[in-house]
Protein backbone atom coordinates (compact mmCIF):
# COMPACT_ATOMS: atom_id res chain seq x y z
CA UNK A 1 0.00 0.00 0.00
CA UNK A 2 1.64 3.06 -0.82
CA UNK A 3 0.01 6.63 0.58
CA UNK A 4 0.16 9.57 -1.05
CA UNK A 5 0.13 13.26 0.92
CA UNK A 6 -0.15 16.15 -1.26
CA UNK A 7 0.40 19.63 -0.45
CA UNK A 8 0.72 23.28 -1.93
CA UNK A 9 -3.19 24.08 -3.46
CA UNK A 10 -4.83 26.96 -2.56
CA UNK A 11 -6.20 30.41 -3.98
CA UNK A 12 -4.62 32.66 -6.78
CA UNK A 13 -4.88 35.23 -8.98
CA UNK A 14 -5.06 34.72 -13.10
CA UNK A 15 -1.57 34.29 -14.51
CA UNK A 16 -0.51 33.14 -11.52
CA UNK A 17 2.14 30.52 -10.72
CA UNK A 18 1.52 27.12 -8.18
CA UNK A 19 3.55 24.13 -7.11
CA UNK A 20 1.39 21.27 -5.81
CA UNK A 21 3.83 18.68 -4.50
CA UNK A 22 3.26 14.63 -3.30
CA UNK A 23 5.50 12.87 -1.11
CA UNK A 24 4.90 9.18 0.16
CA UNK A 25 5.62 9.02 4.11
CA UNK A 26 5.93 5.19 4.36
CA UNK A 27 7.01 4.20 0.53
CA UNK A 28 10.30 4.83 -2.03
CA UNK A 29 8.12 6.86 -4.75
CA UNK A 30 11.64 6.15 -7.24
CA UNK A 31 9.68 3.30 -8.25
CA UNK A 32 6.55 4.47 -9.62
CA UNK A 33 5.57 6.31 -12.20
CA UNK A 34 3.55 9.62 -10.41
CA UNK A 35 0.91 11.25 -12.57
CA UNK A 36 -1.02 13.84 -12.27
CA UNK A 37 -4.96 14.72 -12.84
CA UNK A 38 -7.17 17.02 -12.28
CA UNK A 39 -10.97 17.23 -11.80
CA UNK A 40 -13.71 20.34 -11.52
CA UNK A 41 -16.83 20.27 -10.36
CA UNK A 42 -19.57 18.22 -12.63
CA UNK A 43 -16.54 17.29 -14.99
CA UNK A 44 -14.77 14.00 -15.79
CA UNK A 45 -11.01 13.38 -14.29
CA UNK A 46 -8.30 14.21 -17.45
CA UNK A 47 -4.67 13.81 -17.03
CA UNK A 48 -2.67 16.72 -16.54
CA UNK A 49 1.22 14.91 -16.55
CA UNK A 50 3.34 12.06 -15.62
CA UNK A 51 6.93 11.56 -14.66
CA UNK A 52 8.28 7.72 -15.06
CA UNK A 53 10.13 6.18 -12.76
CA UNK A 54 12.72 6.86 -15.16
CA UNK A 55 12.11 10.23 -15.53
CA UNK A 56 10.75 10.80 -18.41
CA UNK A 57 7.55 13.41 -18.55
CA UNK A 58 4.34 13.13 -20.34
CA UNK A 59 2.00 15.67 -20.74
CA UNK A 60 -1.59 15.34 -21.28
CA UNK A 61 -3.77 17.84 -23.76
CA UNK A 62 -5.47 19.61 -20.75
CA UNK A 63 -2.65 22.16 -19.61
CA UNK A 64 -0.04 21.42 -22.08
CA UNK A 65 3.04 24.20 -22.81
CA UNK A 66 1.54 25.27 -18.73
CA UNK A 67 3.22 23.21 -16.49
CA UNK A 68 6.01 20.83 -16.00
CA UNK A 69 6.54 17.60 -13.80
CA UNK A 70 9.56 16.53 -11.69
CA UNK A 71 10.57 14.54 -9.21
CA UNK A 72 13.67 14.75 -6.44
CA UNK A 73 13.94 11.07 -5.10
CA UNK A 74 16.48 12.28 -2.24
CA UNK A 75 13.02 14.23 -1.04
CA UNK A 76 10.90 11.18 -2.17
CA UNK A 77 8.93 13.59 -3.30
CA UNK A 78 7.18 14.75 -6.81
CA UNK A 79 6.17 18.08 -7.57
CA UNK A 80 3.75 19.71 -10.27
CA UNK A 81 4.60 23.26 -11.47
CA UNK A 82 1.35 24.66 -12.77
CA UNK A 83 2.24 28.24 -14.68
CA UNK A 84 -0.63 31.44 -16.26
CA UNK A 85 -3.27 30.03 -14.18
CA UNK A 86 -6.52 30.42 -15.63
CA UNK A 87 -10.26 30.15 -13.51
CA UNK A 88 -11.08 26.86 -15.88
CA UNK A 89 -7.81 25.74 -13.92
CA UNK A 90 -9.78 25.55 -10.87
CA UNK A 91 -10.22 22.12 -9.55
CA UNK A 92 -8.70 19.30 -7.28
CA UNK A 93 -5.58 18.30 -8.10
CA UNK A 94 -4.76 14.75 -7.28
CA UNK A 95 -1.33 12.85 -7.90
CA UNK A 96 -1.34 9.08 -8.59
CA UNK A 97 1.01 6.11 -8.89
CA UNK A 98 1.58 3.21 -9.61
CA UNK A 99 4.41 0.90 -11.87
CA UNK A 100 3.60 1.19 -15.57
CA UNK A 101 5.15 2.51 -18.58
CA UNK A 102 1.87 2.97 -20.99
CA UNK A 103 -1.39 4.46 -20.39
CA UNK A 104 0.20 7.25 -18.17
CA UNK A 105 -2.62 9.61 -18.72
CA UNK A 106 -5.51 7.46 -18.15
CA UNK A 107 -6.36 7.26 -14.60
CA UNK A 108 -7.93 3.48 -14.30
CA UNK A 109 -4.49 2.64 -14.61
CA UNK A 110 -3.79 3.84 -11.40
CA UNK A 111 -4.14 2.11 -7.70
CA UNK A 112 -2.73 4.92 -5.28
CA UNK A 113 -4.24 8.25 -4.94
CA UNK A 114 -3.68 10.80 -2.98
CA UNK A 115 -6.11 13.12 -1.40
CA UNK A 116 -6.54 15.66 -3.43
CA UNK A 117 -5.42 19.34 -3.54
CA UNK A 118 -8.08 22.09 -4.39
CA UNK A 119 -6.66 24.79 -6.48
CA UNK A 120 -9.04 28.03 -6.74
CA UNK A 121 -8.21 30.60 -9.91
CA UNK A 122 -10.15 33.87 -9.13
CA UNK A 123 -9.54 37.58 -9.15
Amino acid sequence: QVQLVESGGGLVHPGDSLRLSCSAPTSRLEYYTIAWFRQAPGKEREGVSAISASDSPWYGDSMKGRNTVARDNTKNTAYLNLYGLKPEDTAIYYCAADTLDFGLMNPANYKYWGQGAQVTVSS
